[in-house]
């Protein structure tokens, strides 16, 4: 069942690789006219409506980001969409490549925070009225949720990813099984798996939201 996450080559060429490459070949490329066909205006309104969402809460200065985390969260949406087709390779189940993304993302925002506003990002170790007997354990405790914001952003999109994938794989060989014994179970369970295909469908997009829009808040504590 975990061969469909292995790295694999096809004709000498890393699976991984043609994955990654994929979504950049998906989309068009805007044109410098004022008028588009209707998939290049479809996507400038996804984009932007994801982007002023993103956005909102953040001051002016935090709006640079916005090509950044618009990028990746289309990346992000094209990858576990494609990873749901048959016969294809998600480079999202690979904490590897996760931890990748969210790591640099998050030193980011840190060093953002303390290279602009360094009093500010101190102040975050320690909530305001502590007594004087627990500021080193809260100080510790905090500065250790901070180290495991990147690590909790990888293995999200890792495990739901990897669990999804690998239940929809278990309850598709079941319903495979009981179609020579009982075809009566057989057809509910593929009812399932149905049902099943189209809640992964959310999923992938609602993961791949959701990692951005931490990222967007930490970067908003910045």
């Amino acid at each position: 069942f975990f061969d469909q996450f292995s790295l694999t080559a096809f004709m000498g060429i890393p699976l991984i690789a043609l994955a990654l490459t994929l979504p950049w070949i998906l989309y068009p490329t805007p044109q410098n006219r004022c008028l588009n066909n209707r998939l290049l205006t479809l996507q400038a309104w996804f984009i932007r409506q994801l982007t002023h969402q993103l956005f909102l809460p953040i001051n002016p200065g935090g709006h640079k980001w916005a090509l950044l985390l618009a990028s990746v969260l289309i990346f992000l949406i094209t990858l576990n969409l494609l990873g749901i087709l048959p016969y294809t390779f998600t480079p999202t189940t690979q904490l590897s490549m996760n931890m990748g993304l969210a790591v640099p993302l998050w030193l980011a925002t840190v060093l953002i925070g303390a290279r602009h506003q360094p009093t500010h990002s101190l102040a975050h170790l320690l909530p305001v009225g502590t007594p004087t007997p627990l500021i080193p354990i809260l100080i510790m405790i905090e500065t250790i949720s901070q180290f495991i914001r990147p690590i909790a952003l990888g293995v999200r999109l890792t495990a739901n990813l990897t669990a999804g994938h690998l239940l929809i794989q278990l309850i598709s060989t079941a319903a495979f099984y009981l179609a020579f014994t009982m075809p009566t179970v057989s057809i509910l369970t593929m009812g399932l798996l149905l049902l099943l295909s189209i809640m992964e469908l959310a999923v992938a997009i609602i993961q791949a939201y959701v990692f951005v829009l931490l990222v967007s808040l930490y970067l908003q504590e910045s």
